[in-house]
């Protein structure tokens, strides 16, 4: 009985050494990284070769540099650039990176009321739509899709008024389901409407400008700011995603074979 009880004991201890000996790495990132399938393709080598447990929290841009800076994060992985270099210019984070890109893509009905489809200009496009009888949903979150949408709104000069816009306050998948019931449009990244094509039967409707460019980049929480975050830990995930390795993963990652990011470190 006395062995068994060491042997217990032991193997509790070991357990202990060894769950303490891992380490912890809080990211905010947007929910186009999560809901994509990009995540759980890529954390789980990383979380494998360097003994690190990311704990990933999914949000809008705007609530994902907001949690880095109140330092409730560690890094941060998002898609704005003006608010990116924002956040680095008040001394709240460091080591920014550029890591991927995709685009946005206007998507809507099949049946396209406001009749854009085929278009490649997205600023014509957005005027047909603040003109037209369709709805259009925006993500309301102030997410860096949320940030370009509104961009678009305004260098138009108008949008639409009254029913016809609803802002959902959501994350890019539900709001994909909900133009869908509502048979509206809205402004996405590729890589979420990938994931969601065949479910909501939403149709690409306009794509190809390069004001629809989508880049996202990587930054470290800075230190000075918040002494007890793990800045170690996000400096080796940083240099890990722009690396060879994290770079060639990025690009190997292709559901239903169609390629939804594209790997920009320098």
């Amino acid at each position: 009985m006395q062995r068994r009880s060491f042997f217990l004991l032991a193997a509790a201890m070991a357990f202990a050494g060894s769950a303490s000996a891992q380490q912890t790495l809080r990211m905010s990132t947007t929910t186009s990284t999560e809901n994509s399938g990009l995540l759980a393709y890529l954390l789980p080598l990383y979380e494998a070769k360097t003994g690190t447990k990311v704990q990933v929290i999914s949000v809008g841009t705007g609530k994902a540099l907001e949690l880095a800076r109140n330092g409730d994060v560690d890094v941060t992985l998002v898609h704005a650039r003006a608010a990116e270099d924002k956040f680095v210019a008040e001394g709240w984070g460091v080591d920014r990176r550029d890591v991927m890109y995709n685009d946005f893509i206007v998507v809507g009905p099949t049946s396209d009321p406001d009749g854009i489809k085929g278009g490649k200009d997205v600023l014509a496009a957005f005027r047909k739509m603040a003109a037209g009888p369709a709805r259009f949903i925006s993500r309301g979150d102030n997410s860096g899709t949320d940030i370009m949408e509104k961009a678009y709104w305004k260098q138009v000069g108008a949008q639409p008024t009254g029913a016809r816009y609803v802002s959902a306050g959501l994350g890019m998948g539900e709001v994909l389901t909900m133009a869908a019931e509502l048979q509206a449009y809205t402004l996405t990244d590729r890589a979420t409407y990938g994931v969601y094509q065949a479910k909501t039967g939403l149709a690409i409707m306009v794509e190809g400008d390069p004001r629809m460019f989508n880049p996202y980049g990587i930054i470290a929480v800075n230190p000075a700011r918040h002494p007890g975050i793990n800045y170690k830990g996000a400096k080796q995930l940083i240099e890990w995603i722009t690396s060879p390795e994290g770079q060639a993963r990025i690009a190997a990652f292709k559901p239903a074979g169609q390629q939804l990011f594209y790997p920009s470190a320098k």
